[in-house]
């Protein structure tokens, strides 16, 4: 199979990646696994960790489990699939748990209309304590509102 064959997988498997994180959060975090996501929109767990990094867990296992059908002869294309989730996973943690909650004191002075956008969604997603009434479930596509409202920020 080509290189470009496996570049447009793996790029299809990433954005991809993003229909999947909202659904997931929508209909699963916020669902039938809301005792998991729970404790990520309080603050009253005294643990660095949260329940709610069960989900990165639950995506690696699929991300591997692509590396191994591709390792094994399996899938040939498993290899851009596996990688293309890790890729999202990399970049979910860079922007959620990096950029916008601090867990580590990384990526502080960005401040661009994407980078307020981003983390106005985000707020507006986290204003709700509990799993109904839920806004701005996606992570890297934020609705054009906030991008709006971020621009007028920055104009003079």
């Amino acid at each position: 199979m080509s290189i470009f064959i496996h570049l447009l997988v793996f790029a299809l498997t990433f954005f991809m990646m993003e229909f999947m994180a909202w659904f997931t959060h929508k209909f699963v975090m916020h669902g039938f696994l809301w005792s998991l996501h729970a404790d990520h929109h309080r603050k009253d767990h005294d643990s660095w960790f949260e329940r709610n990094d069960a989900f990165f867990i639950f995506y690696a296992v699929v991300s591997i489990g692509f590396f191994l059908l591709w390792q094994n002869g399996i899938l040939e294309i498993g290899l851009a699939i596996g990688l293309g989730i890790f890729a999202y996973g990399l970049t979910y943690f860079l922007v959620h748990d990096i950029f916008i909650h601090q867990r580590f004191k990384w990526l502080r002075n960005a401040d661009n209309v994407y980078a307020r956008a981003v983390r106005r969604a985000h707020k507006m997603h986290h204003k709700h304590l509990g799993k109904e009434h839920g806004e701005c479930f996606g992570m890297l596509v934020v609705p054009l509102k906030y991008f709006r409202e971020a621009k007028k920020k920055s104009a003079p």
